[in-house]
């Protein structure tokens, strides 16, 4: 992967593209409180079946951010526009964790801009369930909380089980600088949208038409797996796979989760029932 950055609607995002001329085209929106990188491990084996291309989404990663951006609805909006200015035809959208929302918020707001979802992972549930750390950050009485926190130790220790600071310390770097100098607690609003967009994303699950593949750790502590049964119970057209894993199911389970990706993208989202 090599990593560069590209403006759209004025917000500078980095992104990778493997530069395959492939007519299925795949777009990856990196997870919280991580970065593109999150997808090192599946990088080779999803670029072997077309064009990939990953983004940090606003406000995350190390893209830029506005703040009418860093919410489900808003990044919805902006994946629209960038799938259009960028050329990706109606690409194959693999949202985990933050990505999950705007993932379904592009494919409600825009069903013509994709072909099929792989998501999983995010707190979308009404009411909400979430566990540790993110309930804390979406409870929290104002972002001046987060804002106190360490956000090097916090997002250090969230990361380290995944990204080991000894074996992949570049990575690791990469996961923790991202969110350096008040960048973490800025990012948490997305997640503190919760209480409002998540009433919003419920009334739109049903008329979701778009194929969608959830995937996602059964063993999950932060985002519990009751999310992914909310989702198949509420999408039309949908297909759930649970991996032995925790919340970080694309690098703990990354081989599964990549034949979960390719084998979706090369024809399984095609025989989804519903």
């Amino acid at each position: 992967m090599s990593t560069y950055f590209r403006v759209c609607d004025g917000v500078r995002v980095r992104f990778a593209d493997n530069g395959s001329h492939s007519a299925l085209t795949m777009l990856l929106l990196a997870p919280w409180p991580e970065s593109l990188w999150a997808f090192r491990r599946i990088w080779d084996r999803v670029a072997e079946v077309g064009r990939v291309v990953a983004i940090d989404m606003p406000g995350f990663g190390h893209s830029d951010g506005r703040p009418e951006l860093i919410a489900p609805d808003g990044s919805g909006a902006f994946l629209a526009r960038l799938i259009e200015e960028w050329g990706l035809g109606a690409p194959h959208v693999v949202g985990p964790d933050v990505g999950t929302a705007a993932a379904l918020f592009l494919a409600a707001q825009a069903p013509e801009r994709v072909t099929s979802l792989t998501v999983g992972g995010g707190a979308v549930r009404f009411p909400i369930e979430a566990g540790g750390a993110l309930k804390e950050i979406i409870e929290a009485p104002t972002l001046d909380d987060v804002r106190a926190l360490d956000s090097r130790k916090h997002i250090g220790s969230a990361v380290e089980p995944v990204a080991p600071s000894t074996s992949e310390p570049e990575v690791h770097e990469d996961y923790v600088s991202a969110y350096d100098l008040g960048r973490f607690a800025e990012s948490a609003r997305f997640v503190r949208t919760y209480p409002e967009q998540n009433p919003v994303l419920h009334g739109l699950l049903p008329s979701i038409n778009t194929p969608t593949q959830i995937v996602a750790g059964r063993h999950d502590e932060l985002v519990p797996w009751s999310n992914s049964d909310y989702l198949d119970e509420l999408l039309p057209h949908s297909a759930m796979h649970p991996l032995e894993a925790g919340h970080f199911a694309w690098e703990e389970a990354a081989e599964e989760y990549g034949r979960l990706v390719t084998d979706w993208v090369a024809g399984g989202y095609l025989r989804v029932p519903g």
